[in-house]
């Protein structure tokens, strides 16, 4: 396994983005954290309502708007991740700029799609 995700805003609705999102990551391969609001499992992965300290993140993937990325700005840039991807909808200059400043790489990017085209 490689590049632990860690994928904020997972849900159990089976048709949103982070829903899929977790399930296509484990299908590539790939070790996967979810954090939601509310516990749950997508497969067999439970959705933890904490966040994780002292992970070795590669990834976060953002399913929050930009005004509930705020209470995780600080937390985030303090996991030291490799990179953050804004998904379509979770864009923002604000977050994106402090992210740069910490020398974490930011894409602006569908996670999804990035798997489907094998470029995650």
């Amino acid at each position: 396994m490689n590049k632990l995700t860690l994928v904020i805003g997972a849900n159990t609705r089976t048709n949103s983005y982070a829903n899929m999102a977790v399930s296509r990551l484990l299908q590539n391969n790939i070790d996967v954290i979810a954090l939601g609001i509310n516990q749950g499992k997508i497969e067999n992965i439970e959705i933890t309502t904490e966040f994780p300290k002292d992970k070795n993140i590669d990834t976060v993937t953002l399913y929050i708007n930009p005004k509930r990325q705020e209470e995780y700005y600080e937390k985030i840039i303090g996991l030291k991740p490799k990179r953050v991807i804004f998904n379509p909808g979770t864009e923002n200059p604000e977050f994106k700029n402090l992210l740069i400043k910490n020398n974490i790489s930011v894409l602006e990017q569908c996670t999804l799609v990035m798997l489907s085209l094998g470029e995650y």
